[in-house]
Protein backbone atom coordinates (compact mmCIF):
# COMPACT_ATOMS: atom_id res chain seq x y z
CA UNK A 1 0.00 0.00 0.00
CA UNK A 2 1.30 3.73 -0.40
CA UNK A 3 2.41 5.56 1.73
CA UNK A 4 -0.20 8.51 2.55
CA UNK A 5 0.96 11.62 1.23
CA UNK A 6 1.40 14.92 3.39
CA UNK A 7 -0.67 17.67 2.14
CA UNK A 8 0.94 20.73 0.91
CA UNK A 9 1.45 23.74 2.85
CA UNK A 10 -0.50 26.28 2.39
CA UNK A 11 0.83 29.74 2.63
CA UNK A 12 -2.10 31.24 5.15
CA UNK A 13 -0.52 32.31 8.51
CA UNK A 14 -1.12 29.91 10.89
CA UNK A 15 -2.31 30.03 14.80
CA UNK A 16 -2.25 26.92 16.93
CA UNK A 17 -3.96 27.01 20.73
CA UNK A 18 -1.02 25.35 22.77
CA UNK A 19 -2.14 24.11 26.18
CA UNK A 20 -5.07 24.55 28.21
CA UNK A 21 -7.94 25.97 25.54
CA UNK A 22 -9.80 27.85 29.06
CA UNK A 23 -6.57 29.54 29.21
CA UNK A 24 -8.19 31.49 25.81
CA UNK A 25 -11.70 32.44 27.65
CA UNK A 26 -12.15 35.56 29.12
CA UNK A 27 -13.59 34.90 32.68
CA UNK A 28 -17.24 34.11 33.30
CA UNK A 29 -19.22 37.55 33.31
CA UNK A 30 -17.01 39.33 30.91
CA UNK A 31 -17.98 41.79 28.32
CA UNK A 32 -16.58 43.07 24.76
CA UNK A 33 -14.88 46.35 25.29
CA UNK A 34 -17.18 49.30 23.89
CA UNK A 35 -16.58 50.52 20.28
CA UNK A 36 -17.75 53.60 18.97
CA UNK A 37 -18.66 53.30 15.49
CA UNK A 38 -19.00 56.22 12.99
CA UNK A 39 -20.54 56.68 10.14
CA UNK A 40 -17.88 57.01 7.97
CA UNK A 41 -16.50 53.74 9.71
CA UNK A 42 -15.78 50.88 6.69
CA UNK A 43 -18.88 48.02 6.93
CA UNK A 44 -18.11 45.97 3.79
CA UNK A 45 -15.89 45.63 1.44
CA UNK A 46 -18.07 44.16 -2.34
CA UNK A 47 -15.78 43.86 -5.29
CA UNK A 48 -17.41 45.49 -8.66
CA UNK A 49 -18.66 43.32 -11.20
CA UNK A 50 -15.27 43.16 -13.31
CA UNK A 51 -17.68 43.42 -16.62
CA UNK A 52 -15.25 46.42 -18.00
CA UNK A 53 -12.16 45.23 -16.31
CA UNK A 54 -10.57 43.76 -13.24
CA UNK A 55 -12.84 43.82 -10.16
CA UNK A 56 -12.08 46.71 -7.38
CA UNK A 57 -13.12 46.29 -3.91
CA UNK A 58 -15.25 49.05 -3.31
CA UNK A 59 -15.78 50.19 0.60
CA UNK A 60 -18.78 50.80 2.14
CA UNK A 61 -19.57 52.81 5.23
CA UNK A 62 -22.12 52.31 8.53
CA UNK A 63 -23.19 55.38 7.23
CA UNK A 64 -23.61 54.19 3.47
CA UNK A 65 -25.95 50.77 4.79
CA UNK A 66 -27.72 52.64 7.18
CA UNK A 67 -29.02 55.28 4.24
CA UNK A 68 -29.97 51.56 2.55
CA UNK A 69 -31.92 50.52 5.47
CA UNK A 70 -33.65 53.68 6.33
CA UNK A 71 -34.79 53.83 2.71
CA UNK A 72 -36.48 50.68 3.20
CA UNK A 73 -39.17 52.14 5.40
CA UNK A 74 -40.63 54.03 2.81
CA UNK A 75 -41.57 50.78 0.54
CA UNK A 76 -42.82 48.55 3.36
CA UNK A 77 -40.16 46.74 4.11
CA UNK A 78 -41.27 45.34 7.87
CA UNK A 79 -42.75 43.18 8.32
CA UNK A 80 -41.71 41.71 5.11
CA UNK A 81 -41.27 38.15 3.65
CA UNK A 82 -38.37 38.88 0.93
CA UNK A 83 -37.36 36.06 -1.59
CA UNK A 84 -33.93 36.20 -2.63
CA UNK A 85 -32.04 34.21 -5.13
CA UNK A 86 -28.88 36.76 -5.76
CA UNK A 87 -25.67 36.25 -4.21
CA UNK A 88 -25.12 37.78 -0.54
CA UNK A 89 -21.75 39.21 -2.18
CA UNK A 90 -23.49 41.37 -4.11
CA UNK A 91 -25.23 44.48 -3.40
CA UNK A 92 -28.20 43.98 -5.67
CA UNK A 93 -29.43 41.27 -2.89
CA UNK A 94 -28.09 43.52 0.19
CA UNK A 95 -30.18 46.42 -1.02
CA UNK A 96 -33.28 44.03 -0.16
CA UNK A 97 -31.70 42.02 2.56
CA UNK A 98 -30.36 44.29 4.87
CA UNK A 99 -33.83 46.45 4.98
CA UNK A 100 -36.11 43.41 5.19
CA UNK A 101 -34.14 42.01 8.59
CA UNK A 102 -33.81 45.56 10.30
CA UNK A 103 -37.86 45.77 9.30
CA UNK A 104 -38.34 42.39 11.56
CA UNK A 105 -39.04 40.47 8.30
CA UNK A 106 -38.34 36.97 7.10
CA UNK A 107 -35.83 36.17 4.53
CA UNK A 108 -35.66 33.23 2.36
CA UNK A 109 -32.83 32.54 0.19
CA UNK A 110 -31.89 30.02 -2.58
CA UNK A 111 -28.30 28.73 -3.33
CA UNK A 112 -29.22 29.11 -6.98
CA UNK A 113 -32.21 30.59 -8.87
CA UNK A 114 -34.82 28.21 -10.62
CA UNK A 115 -37.89 29.30 -11.93
CA UNK A 116 -39.96 26.42 -10.40
CA UNK A 117 -38.61 26.65 -7.48
CA UNK A 118 -38.26 30.32 -7.17
CA UNK A 119 -42.29 30.38 -8.04
CA UNK A 120 -43.20 27.61 -5.05
CA UNK A 121 -41.19 29.56 -2.74
CA UNK A 122 -42.85 32.36 -3.32
CA UNK A 123 -46.34 31.13 -3.16
CA UNK A 124 -45.58 28.83 0.08
CA UNK A 125 -43.86 31.28 2.29
CA UNK A 126 -46.50 34.56 0.89
CA UNK A 127 -43.93 36.53 -0.10
CA UNK A 128 -44.07 40.09 0.02
CA UNK A 129 -40.86 41.81 -1.64
CA UNK A 130 -38.30 40.38 -3.65
CA UNK A 131 -35.25 41.61 -5.82
CA UNK A 132 -34.45 40.10 -9.33
CA UNK A 133 -32.52 40.56 -12.32
CA UNK A 134 -34.05 41.27 -15.55
CA UNK A 135 -32.40 37.83 -16.83
CA UNK A 136 -34.62 36.25 -14.10
CA UNK A 137 -37.97 38.70 -14.71
CA UNK A 138 -37.60 37.18 -18.32
CA UNK A 139 -37.28 33.43 -17.59
CA UNK A 140 -40.08 33.76 -15.09
CA UNK A 141 -42.57 35.52 -17.77
CA UNK A 142 -41.92 33.21 -19.90
CA UNK A 143 -42.17 30.31 -18.10
CA UNK A 144 -45.75 28.58 -19.07
CA UNK A 145 -47.16 27.56 -16.05
CA UNK A 146 -46.41 31.38 -14.48
CA UNK A 147 -49.65 32.19 -13.89
CA UNK A 148 -50.78 29.08 -12.27
CA UNK A 149 -48.94 30.14 -8.90
CA UNK A 150 -50.43 32.31 -6.05
CA UNK A 151 -48.58 35.18 -6.23
CA UNK A 152 -51.02 37.79 -4.51
CA UNK A 153 -49.11 38.24 -1.90
CA UNK A 154 -46.48 40.38 -3.38
CA UNK A 155 -46.59 43.78 -2.26
CA UNK A 156 -43.29 45.41 -4.09
CA UNK A 157 -40.76 43.77 -6.55
CA UNK A 158 -37.52 45.47 -7.39
CA UNK A 159 -35.20 44.92 -10.17
CA UNK A 160 -31.68 46.37 -10.62
CA UNK A 161 -28.04 45.74 -12.19
CA UNK A 162 -28.94 45.83 -15.59
CA UNK A 163 -30.54 47.27 -18.29
CA UNK A 164 -34.53 46.18 -17.78
CA UNK A 165 -36.70 46.65 -21.10
CA UNK A 166 -40.15 48.45 -21.44
CA UNK A 167 -41.97 45.63 -22.72
CA UNK A 168 -40.70 43.28 -20.33
CA UNK A 169 -41.77 45.76 -17.42
CA UNK A 170 -45.09 46.23 -18.81
CA UNK A 171 -45.60 42.61 -19.08
CA UNK A 172 -44.60 42.03 -15.43
CA UNK A 173 -47.08 44.84 -14.13
CA UNK A 174 -49.76 42.93 -16.38
CA UNK A 175 -49.14 39.50 -14.75
CA UNK A 176 -47.85 39.51 -11.48
CA UNK A 177 -49.76 41.34 -8.60
CA UNK A 178 -48.02 43.98 -7.00
CA UNK A 179 -45.98 47.28 -7.75
CA UNK A 180 -42.96 47.07 -9.71
CA UNK A 181 -39.55 49.24 -8.50
CA UNK A 182 -36.31 49.70 -10.60
CA UNK A 183 -33.18 51.04 -9.05
CA UNK A 184 -30.45 52.77 -11.37
CA UNK A 185 -27.40 53.49 -9.18
CA UNK A 186 -23.84 51.79 -8.30
CA UNK A 187 -22.19 49.57 -5.31
CA UNK A 188 -20.40 52.56 -5.14
CA UNK A 189 -23.16 54.28 -4.43
CA UNK A 190 -23.24 58.55 -5.55
CA UNK A 191 -26.66 58.96 -7.41
CA UNK A 192 -29.83 56.45 -7.21
CA UNK A 193 -32.70 57.01 -9.72
CA UNK A 194 -35.84 54.90 -9.01
CA UNK A 195 -39.22 54.22 -11.40
CA UNK A 196 -42.21 53.20 -9.57
CA UNK A 197 -42.96 51.26 -13.15
CA UNK A 198 -47.00 51.18 -11.58
CA UNK A 199 -47.17 54.67 -10.80
CA UNK A 200 -45.32 55.44 -14.12
CA UNK A 201 -46.80 53.20 -17.27
CA UNK A 202 -45.59 55.91 -19.93
CA UNK A 203 -42.08 56.10 -18.80
CA UNK A 204 -41.68 52.19 -18.72
CA UNK A 205 -38.43 53.19 -21.19
CA UNK A 206 -36.49 55.12 -18.48
CA UNK A 207 -34.95 54.00 -15.03
CA UNK A 208 -37.22 57.05 -13.31
CA UNK A 209 -36.03 60.36 -11.19
CA UNK A 210 -33.72 60.82 -8.90
CA UNK A 211 -33.98 59.36 -5.68
CA UNK A 212 -35.04 62.02 -2.68
CA UNK A 213 -31.54 63.82 -1.73
CA UNK A 214 -29.72 62.49 -4.53
CA UNK A 215 -28.32 64.89 -6.66
CA UNK A 216 -27.82 63.52 -10.71
CA UNK A 217 -26.03 65.44 -13.41
CA UNK A 218 -24.75 64.73 -16.78
CA UNK A 219 -21.64 65.87 -18.21
CA UNK A 220 -19.71 66.15 -21.29
CA UNK A 221 -16.01 64.51 -22.25
CA UNK A 222 -14.56 68.37 -21.12
CA UNK A 223 -16.67 67.47 -17.69
CA UNK A 224 -18.73 70.19 -18.35
CA UNK A 225 -22.56 69.90 -17.14
CA UNK A 226 -24.94 69.47 -20.09
CA UNK A 227 -28.58 70.59 -20.11
CA UNK A 228 -31.97 68.59 -20.32
CA UNK A 229 -32.72 66.42 -23.35
CA UNK A 230 -28.80 66.54 -23.84
CA UNK A 231 -26.84 63.15 -24.03
CA UNK A 232 -23.93 62.88 -21.10
CA UNK A 233 -22.19 60.56 -18.77
CA UNK A 234 -24.25 60.19 -15.37
CA UNK A 235 -22.69 61.44 -12.20
CA UNK A 236 -24.27 61.14 -8.72
CA UNK A 237 -23.82 62.70 -5.31
CA UNK A 238 -25.74 61.11 -2.13
CA UNK A 239 -25.21 60.79 1.59
CA UNK A 240 -24.77 57.17 0.41
CA UNK A 241 -21.43 57.07 -0.80
CA UNK A 242 -18.55 54.73 -0.93
CA UNK A 243 -15.32 55.60 1.17
CA UNK A 244 -13.48 54.31 -1.93
CA UNK A 245 -11.83 51.87 -3.81
CA UNK A 246 -9.83 49.58 -1.46
CA UNK A 247 -5.85 50.27 -1.41
CA UNK A 248 -6.54 52.10 -4.58
CA UNK A 249 -6.43 55.48 -4.17
CA UNK A 250 -5.83 56.46 -8.24
CA UNK A 251 -9.27 54.64 -9.25
CA UNK A 252 -10.87 56.63 -6.82
CA UNK A 253 -9.74 59.78 -8.34
CA UNK A 254 -10.91 58.34 -11.71
CA UNK A 255 -14.32 58.09 -10.78
CA UNK A 256 -14.70 61.16 -9.04
CA UNK A 257 -15.84 64.28 -11.16
CA UNK A 258 -15.54 67.74 -8.59
CA UNK A 259 -18.60 69.98 -9.48
CA UNK A 260 -17.76 74.05 -10.09
CA UNK A 261 -19.74 74.24 -6.14
CA UNK A 262 -16.70 71.88 -5.48
CA UNK A 263 -18.61 69.03 -4.21
CA UNK A 264 -17.47 65.38 -4.96
CA UNK A 265 -19.31 63.22 -7.56
CA UNK A 266 -18.88 59.66 -8.68
CA UNK A 267 -19.14 58.95 -12.41
CA UNK A 268 -21.05 56.13 -13.28
CA UNK A 269 -19.69 55.36 -16.61
CA UNK A 270 -23.06 55.47 -18.13
CA UNK A 271 -24.53 57.19 -20.81
CA UNK A 272 -28.06 58.75 -20.88
CA UNK A 273 -30.36 61.68 -20.88
CA UNK A 274 -33.04 63.68 -18.50
CA UNK A 275 -36.46 64.12 -20.56
CA UNK A 276 -38.97 67.45 -20.19
CA UNK A 277 -40.16 65.28 -16.73
CA UNK A 278 -37.04 64.75 -15.46
CA UNK A 279 -37.25 61.03 -15.60
CA UNK A 280 -33.64 59.55 -16.52
CA UNK A 281 -32.94 57.61 -19.79
CA UNK A 282 -30.04 55.05 -20.43
CA UNK A 283 -28.70 55.21 -23.42
CA UNK A 284 -25.23 52.64 -22.70
CA UNK A 285 -22.14 51.95 -20.67
CA UNK A 286 -19.82 54.84 -21.70
CA UNK A 287 -16.92 52.50 -22.60
CA UNK A 288 -19.24 50.36 -25.11
CA UNK A 289 -20.53 53.38 -27.13
CA UNK A 290 -19.26 52.70 -30.66
CA UNK A 291 -17.75 55.59 -32.81
CA UNK A 292 -18.12 54.58 -36.27
CA UNK A 293 -16.60 56.96 -39.01
CA UNK A 294 -16.84 59.56 -36.37
CA UNK A 295 -20.35 58.83 -35.68
CA UNK A 296 -21.23 57.76 -32.09
CA UNK A 297 -23.73 54.55 -32.52
CA UNK A 298 -25.64 53.20 -29.18
CA UNK A 299 -25.48 49.72 -28.90
CA UNK A 300 -28.74 49.77 -26.77
CA UNK A 301 -30.34 51.47 -30.06
CA UNK A 302 -29.42 48.52 -31.71
CA UNK A 303 -30.72 46.03 -28.90
CA UNK A 304 -34.03 47.68 -28.99
CA UNK A 305 -35.04 46.44 -32.67
CA UNK A 306 -33.42 43.18 -32.37
CA UNK A 307 -35.63 42.75 -29.63
CA UNK A 308 -38.48 43.42 -31.86
CA UNK A 309 -37.31 40.36 -33.95
CA UNK A 310 -39.60 36.99 -33.15
CA UNK A 311 -36.86 34.59 -32.94
CA UNK A 312 -34.58 37.13 -30.81
CA UNK A 313 -34.52 36.11 -27.24
CA UNK A 314 -31.79 38.08 -25.99
CA UNK A 315 -28.91 40.24 -28.12
CA UNK A 316 -26.04 42.10 -27.27
CA UNK A 317 -24.23 44.40 -29.68
CA UNK A 318 -20.40 45.39 -29.56
CA UNK A 319 -17.79 47.90 -31.24
CA UNK A 320 -14.90 45.53 -33.30
CA UNK A 321 -12.35 46.94 -35.05
CA UNK A 322 -12.49 47.89 -38.72
CA UNK A 323 -9.74 48.90 -41.00
CA UNK A 324 -12.85 51.30 -42.94
CA UNK A 325 -14.60 52.64 -39.99
CA UNK A 326 -12.58 52.73 -36.69
CA UNK A 327 -14.99 50.40 -35.33
CA UNK A 328 -18.10 49.09 -36.27
CA UNK A 329 -21.26 47.29 -34.98
CA UNK A 330 -21.68 43.45 -34.41
CA UNK A 331 -24.51 41.39 -32.74
CA UNK A 332 -24.47 38.23 -30.76
CA UNK A 333 -27.79 37.19 -30.80
CA UNK A 334 -29.45 33.86 -28.91
CA UNK A 335 -32.40 32.82 -30.74
CA UNK A 336 -35.51 30.45 -30.52
CA UNK A 337 -35.72 27.40 -33.09
CA UNK A 338 -34.48 28.46 -36.71
CA UNK A 339 -33.12 31.74 -37.82
CA UNK A 340 -30.63 32.74 -40.64
CA UNK A 341 -27.83 35.58 -39.48
CA UNK A 342 -28.23 37.44 -42.79
CA UNK A 343 -31.97 37.58 -42.40
CA UNK A 344 -31.93 39.18 -38.62
CA UNK A 345 -28.83 41.71 -40.27
CA UNK A 346 -31.35 42.66 -42.68
CA UNK A 347 -34.18 43.16 -40.35
CA UNK A 348 -32.29 45.29 -38.06
CA UNK A 349 -30.06 47.19 -40.70
CA UNK A 350 -33.89 48.08 -42.98
CA UNK A 351 -34.93 49.82 -39.79
CA UNK A 352 -31.65 51.68 -38.47
CA UNK A 353 -29.74 54.85 -40.08
CA UNK A 354 -26.85 54.09 -42.62
CA UNK A 355 -24.18 54.74 -39.93
CA UNK A 356 -25.44 52.38 -37.75
CA UNK A 357 -26.12 49.68 -39.64
CA UNK A 358 -24.73 46.00 -38.23
CA UNK A 359 -21.52 44.73 -39.99
CA UNK A 360 -22.04 40.93 -38.56
CA UNK A 361 -24.80 38.72 -36.58
CA UNK A 362 -23.34 36.00 -34.86
CA UNK A 363 -25.80 33.10 -33.47
CA UNK A 364 -24.63 32.14 -29.92
CA UNK A 365 -26.46 29.70 -27.32
CA UNK A 366 -26.75 32.09 -24.53
CA UNK A 367 -24.86 35.50 -23.91
CA UNK A 368 -22.33 35.48 -21.00
CA UNK A 369 -23.49 37.03 -17.63
CA UNK A 370 -21.77 37.87 -14.55
CA UNK A 371 -22.84 36.42 -10.88
CA UNK A 372 -25.71 38.92 -10.76
CA UNK A 373 -27.06 39.19 -14.84
CA UNK A 374 -24.97 41.61 -16.21
CA UNK A 375 -24.12 40.72 -19.99
CA UNK A 376 -20.48 40.58 -20.11
CA UNK A 377 -19.53 42.25 -23.42
CA UNK A 378 -15.94 42.00 -22.67
CA UNK A 379 -15.51 38.67 -23.21
CA UNK A 380 -18.14 39.18 -26.68
CA UNK A 381 -15.70 41.29 -28.05
CA UNK A 382 -12.67 39.04 -26.92
CA UNK A 383 -14.25 36.05 -28.61
CA UNK A 384 -14.78 38.45 -31.83
CA UNK A 385 -11.06 39.39 -32.14
CA UNK A 386 -10.02 35.46 -31.55
CA UNK A 387 -12.27 34.22 -33.99
CA UNK A 388 -10.68 32.70 -36.96
CA UNK A 389 -12.69 33.92 -39.67
CA UNK A 390 -11.82 37.64 -38.77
Amino acid sequence: MAEAQAPAPIAARQIRLDGDFDAWLEPEGAAPTPVEIAPEHPFNIIYSSGTTGTPKGIVQSHGMRWKHVFRGDAVGYGPAVSVLSTPLYSNTTLVCFFPTLAGGGTVVLMKKFDTVRYLELAQKHRMTHTMLVPVQYRRLMEHPDFDRYDLSSTHLKFCTSAPFAAALKSEVLKRWPGGLVEYFGMTEGGGTCILMAHEHPDKLHTVGRPAPGHDIRLIDEDGREVGPGVVGEIVGRSAGMMNGYHGRPDKTAEATWISPEGLSFIRTGDVGRFDEDGFLTLMDRKKDMIISGGFNIYPSDLEAVLAKHPAVVEAAVVGVPSDAWGETPVAFVAVRGQAEPEAIKAFVNGQVGKTQRLAEVVIVDSLPRSHIGKVLKRELRDSWQKSPTE
